[in-house]
């Protein structure tokens, strides 16, 4: 058996140390063969170079270097790309996924489970602000998006090799992988635990961040903030012909009414306000629509270490890419060729070109 790991790092020069001495120790334990699969996701620090290291030491140790940041989602995807492993494990490199729990994961899997997923019970180090809004974020998640997405469930998986490939058909631009996980509806089992804080550094996901990542599993999986709109638009016609039959009551029965601004003005920001809403919803929907129209790729390899390119070459960009991989690919660049039916002997536009210059 061949576990492959895969793990997306960003300026994470602090762990990356502890990390190689807990991992590999942990690996040893279970009894199969594995490759570690770090995914560069444009580090400005010494990542690149702790990893290019370890990658000359032991060449289980792959490496896959972004040519600029791509996100946390699209590294998970690259990993996911070239892992080659019977079984393949998906988690962060700040020993937040406990590497213990790696055993426990591929008993799972051996029972003949797809996807082992972990499911936090406690998070340390972490702030009451970020605890209350993910617990806040999975609720409305499962209750109002997809209720097969279980709650306090991140990125730390084991998939079966099936489960990769199925994931791997997956091309759209905006992901969410959690989503896309539970969407497929494989045969799941989750192992609880409690989470330990970072082992060093400090975390990459900025509140901002976090928020463009909820409204991405949002949008990527419901229309329903569209729906809101519809029905607060309803709501609000509603009133505005209600207060119009009030006003025209008031105006022919009330002669005392005096007729005032203010009203008019709440109402009138009011409107505009929830009419400005919904268009943006809109814009921001056909915007994702514009994105996946485009095709573009979803990540750019700039270079790799100790990567194997065979079967990816139709899924991934390189800008340096590996000699075998420029050798597969070179009929890509090469100049098409007309076919010529069996019996002809006739020169093709090619071929033409040199003969009609010499006679010239």
């Amino acid at each position: 058996m061949l576990l492959s790991i895969v793990l997306p790092v960003y300026n994470e020069q602090e762990v990356l140390p502890a990390l190689f001495q807990v991992l590999p120790a942990v690996l040893k334990k279970i009894d199969c063969d594995y490759e570690l699969i770090f995914i560069d996701d444009g580090s400005r620090d010494a990542t690149r170079s702790i990893l290019n290291a370890a990658a000359e030491q032991d060449n289980r140790v792959k490496v896959l270097g972004f040519s600029r940041n791509f996100g946390q989602q699209a590294a998970i995807t690259a990993g996911l790309d070239f892992a080659n492993g019977d079984a393949v494990v998906v988690m962060d490199a700040d020993l937040q996924d406990p590497p213990e729990l790696l055993e426990s994961m591929v008993e799972q899997f051996k029972q003949g489970f797809d996807v082992v997923s972990t499911q936090r019970i406690a998070r340390d180090g972490e702030s009451i602000f970020k605890k209350v809004t993910a617990s806040a974020f999975y609720s409305f998640m499962q209750k109002a998006v997809d209720e097969r997405l279980p709650p306090q469930c991140g990125d730390f998986r084991l998939f079966s090799r099936g489960a990769v490939q199925a994931i791997r058909k997956f091309r759209e631009q905006h992901r969410f992988m959690r989503g896309l996980v539970a969407w497929l509806g494989l045969r799941e089992t989750i192992i609880r635990f409690h989470r330990p804080a970072r082992a060093a550094g400090e975390t990459k996901y900025t509140p901002i961040k976090l928020v463009k990542l909820a409204w991405t599993a949002i949008s990527s999986f419901s229309a329903m903030p569209l729906k809101a709109c519809l029905y607060a638009g309803i709501l609000l016609t509603a009133f505005g012909v209600s207060y119009s039959v009030y006003a025209v009551y008031a105006a022919l029965f009330v002669p005392s009414t005096a007729p005032g601004w203010s009203s008019l003005v709440c109402f009138q920001l009011l409107f505009n306000g929830a009419s400005l809403t919904a268009v943006g919803l809109v814009g921001d929907y056909v915007g994702r629509i514009y994105d996946e129209s485009k095709q573009r790729p979803l990540y750019v390899l700039g270079d790799s270490v100790n990567i194997q390119a065979s079967g990816c070459a139709h899924r991934v960009v390189w800008i340096n890419p590996p000699d075998s991989h420029a050798d597969q690919n070179s009929h890509l660049f090469r100049k098409p060729q007309l076919h010529r039916a069996s019996g002809d002997t006739r020169p093709n536009s090619e071929e033409r070109q040199p003969q009609e210059r010499r006679a010239a």
